[in-house]
């Protein structure tokens, strides 16, 4: 007679059980595969997050002082390291601000500037193709400028409006402000690509 008038259970057969075995293996595996796909995008960030940091910081240029090379808005990466050639893009600190300007010239090297807007290095006149127009800008230093040891001399490509080394609100760069070399624009999409 049945006990409180339900039905007998009735017993699994082979192949339910198998089924059921094989459903728990597959969701051992997918916990499995799901932890170490998590595990692995955290390791990848954290490694991210530190190249981008100490090796390749990502910047965003604000201002105009940089046109037309670089625009308001523009995403760019830098690489970590002191030894620029003149005419490479410097980003570096001023205050607490990252500024980004084009080399021009390093230590022990003397500057001038004409009224025109013409700069000569060691007495030899720059050729700049990247700048739209020449222009003496915001100049307060006496020239020619002798740049000093262990420093570099920084001017932006919109030259009448870029407030630089020419100026002694930020003078010639120190090494210990330099973030780095900016080699590489990667937005907009349409600017993507290496920058010199």
């Amino acid at each position: 007679m049945k006990a409180n008038g339900s039905e007998p259970r009735q017993m699994p057969d082979v192949a339910q059980l198998e089924a059921e075995l094989q459903r728990e293996k597959y969701k051992k595996r997918y916990k499995r595969v799901l932890r170490s796909t998590v595990y692995t995008l955290i390791v990848v960030a954290a490694v991210a997050v530190l190249v981008a940091t100490i090796w390749m910081p990502v910047l965003q240029i604000y201002g105009s002082s940089m046109t037309p090379t670089l625009d308001e808005s523009d995403i760019v990466v830098s690489i970590k390291g002191t030894d620029f050639v003149p005419g490479e893009l410097v980003a570096f600190y001023l205050g607490n601000k990252i500024l980004v300007k084009r080399c021009i010239a390093g230590p022990g090297q003397w500057v001038d500037i004409d009224e025109d807007g013409n700069v000569f290095v060691d007495g030899k006149l720059l050729d700049e193709p990247y700048l739209a127009e020449k222009a003496l800008g915001d100049c307060n230093i006496e020239l020619p400028y002798q740049v000093p040891d262990n420093r570099y001399f920084c001017l932006g490509d919109h030259r009448a409006t870029s407030v630089d080394s020419r100026n002694t609100a930020v003078g010639c760069v120190a090494e210990e402000q330099i973030v780095g070399k900016i080699v590489f624009r990667v937005w907009p999409l349409a600017g993507f690509g290496a920058l010199n």
